[in-house]
């Protein structure tokens, strides 16, 4: 018996040690007033100020303007002195699986898609993993926000935005099930998995029928009564609040076919908010998706060019060419290796800063404009007074990978760390090749 009890106290120690060492500890909440002085602050939605300061207390900015104005400071205020550097927002990346698979190729951490085709009430909030490796390498490039979002089926699921440093999902959700991600049907179809070449060809027949099978499900969800039926949908229930506006549609789509369709479902079944995620064929309808107000969430510019005739930059360009036709363009990141990708979400922004878009307009589209279209931008995505202060400071310009090195990081005034299993494999082999 004596035994038995010793090693079951041996099985709940290591548990204990593997779950503490898993997780790092979140930020504690702030207690202590902050002022950020002598660094050059990016606003986020195109303004900049040299030798700034930005004053922030209980997780909210409280002043900002030039360092050598005579403003008051709290009492105990800390002074971080951060000249030649440089302050962010910090970056929102939408339409990312992060949280959802740790690693591919274990079945047991993939928690990203369910089965069946249309599934508006599943929520990927409630599998988001916080203690996540991958989640947890965001945060040293500057990536403080996601939207937690699910793959497959017609109709994915429910996504929600989170931030970055939280013990559980319940601590992490900022903006919760505030949108239904939709696969639009595809007009192409492979015409053999075996051949190599993987040709494709048109197939307007089933697509025709997916859509009009697609209408169908939402005429259904809209004319939805739950008390006059005498049953309760949950799937209906879930779709419900998108005809009154409180959900976002997202409708993943490329083709101009699918683009020209999806003005027209808007049209037709009177959807207040919809936006298309991927757009890669999106410019030729720019004025119709503007005049409809439908945003655009471009896919990463580092991609190649998906048709033989096209410029060899298309990718690279098409943010700044659907931002000067007036639309709202944010960047995602989906695609192979799309979780670890997600780090990269300055750098994507930087590239389109060196295919026509100033700095600022490329920095906006990964802060502001991204926070615009996850229905968060009053309290995050840019630094203006009483927002939330979720921002870090850069040695260098963030959206340069030789700039974006970060000294300090808040979200929600909280002092989060820049540690990672990577960093400490870095700190490691640069003591043994040290010269």
């Amino acid at each position: 018996m004596k035994s038995f009890h010793s090693t079951s106290l041996l099985i709940i120690l290591l548990l204990f040690t593997i779950s503490v060492k898993a997780q790092q500890t979140p930020g504690a909440i702030q207690k202590n007033a902050i002022s950020i002085q002598g660094a050059t602050l990016h606003n986020g939605k195109g303004g900049v100020i040299k030798n700034s300061r930005i004053d922030f207390n209980n997780g909210k900015i409280t002043y900002i303007g030039q360092n050598n104005e005579k403003h008051p400071l709290a009492t105990d205020t800390k002074i971080i002195k951060a000249n030649n550097q440089h302050i962010y927002p910090g970056f929102v990346v939408p339409n990312s699986t992060l949280g959802l698979v740790e690693i591919d190729a274990v079945k047991a951490s993939k928690d990203e898609n369910e089965t069946g085709s249309f599934l508006p009430h599943i929520r990927s909030l409630i599998a988001y993993n916080t203690e996540s490796k991958v989640v947890e390498s965001m945060r040293p490039n500057g990536v403080l926000i996601a939207e937690i979002t699910p793959r497959g089926g017609r109709i994915s699921g429910t996504s929600s935005v989170v931030q970055l440093d939280a013990w559980n999902w319940e601590d992490a959700y900022i903006n919760k099930d505030h949108g239904i991600h939709l696969n639009w049907p595809s007009v192409y179809k492979r015409i053999s998995h075996l051949d190599k070449k993987k040709k494709i060809t048109q197939d307007l027949e089933n697509y025709t029928k997916e859509v009009n099978k697609l209408t169908f499900y939402f005429e259904q969800a809209k004319s939805y009564r739950s008390k006059e039926i005498g049953t309760k949908s949950i799937a209906f229930e879930a779709v419900k609040p998108v005809f009154s506006g409180n959900k976002t549609l997202y409708i993943h789509a490329n083709t101009k076919q699918q683009i020209a369709d999806i003005l027209l479902f808007k049209e037709e079944l009177q959807i207040p908010k919809i936006v298309v995620v991927g757009g890669y064929e999106a410019l030729s309808f720019a004025s119709e998706l503007k005049k409809a107000q439908i945003p655009v969430l471009v896919n990463r510019p580092h991609s190649l060019p998906r048709q033989d005739d096209e410029d060899y930059d298309a990718p690279f360009k098409l943010a700044t060419q659907l931002t000067q036709a007036g639309l709202l363009v944010g960047l995602e990141p989906s695609g192979d290796m799309e979780r670890m990708n997600a780090r990269n979400l300055p750098f994507y922004a930087g590239t389109c800063a060196a295919y026509g878009l100033s700095k600022e307009e490329a920095l906006q589209l990964i802060t502001y404009n991204n926070a615009q279209i996850l229905g968060i931008n009053s309290n995050y995505g840019s630094l203006e007074v009483g927002k939330s202060a979720t921002l870090f400071i850069s040695e260098g310009d963030a959206l340069d990978m030789r700039g974006n090195k970060l000294t300090h990081a808040f979200i929600d005034g909280r002092a989060v760390s820049l540690k990672t299993h990577q960093t400490k494999l870095y700190d490691r082999y640069k003591n043994k090749y040290k010269k």
